[in-house]
Parts: structure tokens; C-alpha cells; sequence
């Protein structure tokens, strides 16, 4: 019904930048709330932001806050995740997911990998 196709991921070095795209399709992008989570090797998956279906709900969590943002183009059905000043410890990979009703993020991209090294 609905599909997540991350995308951006790479290899970059200590402060660098990058920009991952989350491209939905099969229905409008304002239908869902927005997700980014990553999952370190041999680590849970986690929380790193959040958009609400109206987007006025735009929310890094506080360790990221300030490196990370979140952002949305509807005319392209494309989520952002913009990463700046990367560490080491962001290494991970990345996945969007996608909020319809409120019941949780049920709908999830395959992963972008995001490897931050010196």
C-alpha cells in the first residue's frame, strides 16, 4: 500500500555532512507521520526523529538535536534526514518508517548505510 525507499547513505569522515531521502510512495507523504531510526551493529534499533503527519511536530531526539534535522517535501513525497558534523558513533543504518493511524510506525524502508570513519 505504501512504500519507503532510503536512500544517501555513504562513507564520509568525522564532521562531515550528509542528507538521506526517504521517498514514498503509493500515497501522499501527508497521509503518515515520519520516522528516522538507525541501528548500530549489534545495537537496538533507535529513535532519531520524528515528523507529524501536519508537520508541525518536528522532533530530534535531544542527543541529536542540533546536528540532526528533519525536514519535508510534499511535492516530491520525500522525508529528509540532514546529518551534519557526523561522528564515528552515527555510524549505523538508517531507516525510515511511516506512522498512518497513530498505531505505530508499521510501514519501514530497507535501510540506507550510513559509516562514519577517519
Amino acid at each position: 500500500q505504501v512504500q519507503l525507499v532510503e536512500s544517501g547513505g555513504g562513507l564520509v569522515q568525522p564532521g562531515d555532512s550528509l542528507r538521506l531521502s526517504c521517498v514514498v510512495s503509493g500515497r501522499p507523504i501527508g497521509d503518515y507521520a515520519m520516522g528516522w531510526f538507525r541501528q548500530a551493529p549489534g545495537k537496538e534499533r533507535k529513535f532519531v526523529g520524528g515528523l507529524s503527519r501536519s508537520a508541525i511536530y518536528n522532533l530530534v531526539t535531544e542527543s541529536l538535536r542540533g546536528r540532526f534535522n528533519i525536514s519535508r517535501d510534499t511535492d516530491k513525497n520525500t522525508v529528509y534526514l540532514q546529518m551534519n558534523n557526523l561522528k564515528p558513533e552515527d555510524t549505523a543504518i538508517y531507516f525510515c518508517a511511516a506512522d498512518r493511524d497513530g498505531e505505530g510506525y508499521k510501514f519501514w524502508g530497507q535501510g540506507t548505510q550510513v559509516t562514519v570513519s577517519s
